[in-house]
């Protein structure tokens, strides 16, 4: 009964040691690369937008280094990038000041008649949103969808 006790104890000791040790190592790995990130943003609802800027700043706590994000922002979002109609300019300020780049769709631009004097100055275009993101894609940036 002892030995099989203390085989019990060191097993379940070499699965803790190994469990910590494995995420140190992935915490080290994750922290040595370069993470790229693409961000579609299509959805009018200001929830979503607030949610964009939070998982963004939430990445950012964790990857404070060594990390690309871009917003390809297109369709019924396009407001998000329009001077005159959002409430994120300041974040918006922020987060491209760290290196966040924000990109409008100019197919939608068009659709909507918006010009580029009436996009906040951090904003850039892209010919098409959709396009973007496929590209990022294929170039292996990681997708996410708020």
């Amino acid at each position: 009964m002892l030995v099989k006790l203390k085989y019990s104890f060191l097993v379940l000791l070499s699965c803790i040691l190994f469990n910590k040790g494995y995420s140190q190592i992935n915490e080290k790995q994750a922290t040595a690369i370069v993470h790229n990130i693409v961000i579609q943003l299509n959805s009018a609802d200001t929830a979503t937008w607030t949610s964009v800027v939070g998982n963004i700043k939430n990445i950012q706590k964790v990857w404070p280094r060594n990390l690309n994000i871009e917003v390809v922002v297109h369709g019924k979002a396009l407001d998000f990038l329009v001077k005159d109609k959002t409430y994120h300019t300041s974040d918006i300020q922020l987060l491209a000041s760290q290196g966040v780049q924000f990109s409008a769709c100019q197919n939608t631009m068009r659709k909507h008649n918006v010009t580029t004097e009436m996009l906040i100055k951090e904003a850039g275009t892209v010919p098409s949103g959709v396009a973007e993101v496929i590209l990022k894609q294929e170039a292996g940036w990681s997708y996410l969808k708020p």
